[in-house]
């Protein structure tokens, strides 16, 4: 643990704490709490977070992805009352050299599906069989969740916005499979779709298969979503990797995405001439 001694730290009625998955996701969370006058106790997952959480957070804990029982006790004993989790969590690292304890142990026995929704739903059925409450991942970012139409300056044309209504019945089929969320299409054939490597690297897999045609990437909620967990993010590095890919369009779901650095990433849109759309 890490706990800076110069910087008090603020109690509320309401404790929160951030589990920190990769990615930008706990920072913004963290600053956006704070930004409403919170502390939140940060749990990082040794094997996800960013190293450079120790620096910004007041009150943190590392603990492994497979020590579930240990993050549980920690949790009752810092008093906490409500939990963002933040940040993805790699499905591939449940599949890893990790060693479990005895708790993830046996809820990966009981679970008929190993899919996200089951694992990570597992996890929050234990945190609130605590008294826990396990809030809206998005509770503190409003403001970066799209709305509907067209969010940069050039609009999907015609034959774009036929492979966007193709790619989405398509990608929600996908997604209430639990598989994936994203589709990459191309003059209404699927190139690609998402399973365990994650968007970006499916842009890139499509772009090797795509023979240089113009690709429309569409990435969705669940049918279902529970916006507890595995929400849809996107962040600048998937507007770079569409632009080498040639991927000229991005259509989200409205309302449910996270959109990282939004004003930033729609204007490296709008300089590598990619459409941005909510649905």
């Amino acid at each position: 643990m890490r706990r800076s001694p110069d910087l008090p730290i603020t109690r509320s009625p309401d404790r929160y704490a951030i589990i920190a998955g990769n990615g930008n996701f706990p920072f913004l969370v963290l600053d956006a709490a704070r930004d409403q006058g919170l502390e939140p106790l940060i749990v990082a997952i040794k094997e996800e977070a960013a190293p450079e959480l120790a620096e910004k957070a007041r009150d943190i804990h590392w603990l492994s992805l497979g020590e579930f029982a240990k993050c549980l006790d920690l949790l009752s004993a810092e008093k906490v009352s409500k939990v963002v989790l933040a940040g993805q969590v790699k499905h591939a690292q449940l599949f890893s050299s990790i060693k479990p304890d005895g708790l993830v142990s046996r809820t990966l026995r009981g679970l008929h599906r190993k899919n996200t929704n089951a694992l990570i739903g597992a996890f929050v059925r234990m945190v609130e069989k605590r008294g826990i409450h396990v809030v809206d991942s998005t509770l503190f970012l409003k403001p970066l969740l799209p709305e509907p139409g067209p969010l940069t300056q050039r609009a999907p044309d015609a034959e774009e916005r036929a492979d966007i209504a193709y790619g989405r019945e398509i990608a929600k089929r996908l997604a209430a499979l639990d598989i994936g969320q994203t589709i990459v299409v191309a003059d209404r054939a699927c190139v690609a779709v998402e399973a365990m490597e994650g968007t970006d690297a499916t842009i890139e897999r499509a772009s090797a298969l795509g023979n240089g045609r113009r690709l429309v990437v569409v990435k969705v909620s669940k049918p279902h979503q529970d916006m507890r967990f595995d929400v849809p993010v996107v962040g600048r590095k998937t507007v770079q990797v569409m632009h080498r890919s040639k991927a000229t369009v991005l259509a989200v779901d409205a309302g449910k995405t996270l959109l990282f650095d939004r004003q930033s990433l729609i204007e490296d849109a709008n300089q590598a001439g990619i459409a941005i759309v909510g649905m």
